[in-house]
C-alpha cells in the first residue's frame, strides 16, 4: 500500500483558504454574480482563473526551489509576507 503525505495538501489548502477570505477576488465574484444572475458559470470562471493563477504560482515556486537554496527564500517569503501586511495595513488606516 502506497503511503500519501497529505501535509502539503492540507498546509496549501487552509493558507490558500484563510488569505482569500474577504479578499477582493471573492468580492469581485460576489458582485459578478449578483450582477449576471448565472452564480454557476461566475463559479466557473472564477475557479479557472484561480486555477489558471495558483499553477503559475506552484509553477514558479517549483522552479525557484529548484535552483535556489531553500533558506534564503524563506526569508525573503516571510519578508514579503510582511511588507504587504505592513502596506495593507497603512492603505487602511
Amino acid at each position: 500500500m502506497v503511503h500519501v503525505d497529505w501535509k502539503p495538501f492540507l498546509v496549501a489548502f487552509a493558507t490558500v483558504f484563510v488569505a482569500e477570505l474577504g479578499d477582493k477576488t471573492q468580492l469581485a465574484a460576489c458582485f459578478i454574480a449578483a450582477e449576471q444572475q448565472r452564480p454557476w458559470m461566475v463559479l466557473l470562471g472564477a475557479s479557472l482563473a484561480l486555477t489558471v493563477v495558483s499553477a503559475i504560482g506552484v509553477g514558479v515556486g517549483h522552479c525557484l526551489g529548484a535552483c535556489l537554496p531553500k533558506e534564503p527564500i524563506r526569508y525573503v517569503a516571510a519578508a514579503l509576507f510582511i511588507i504587504m501586511g505592513l502596506l495593507m495595513a497603512v492603505k487602511v488606516i
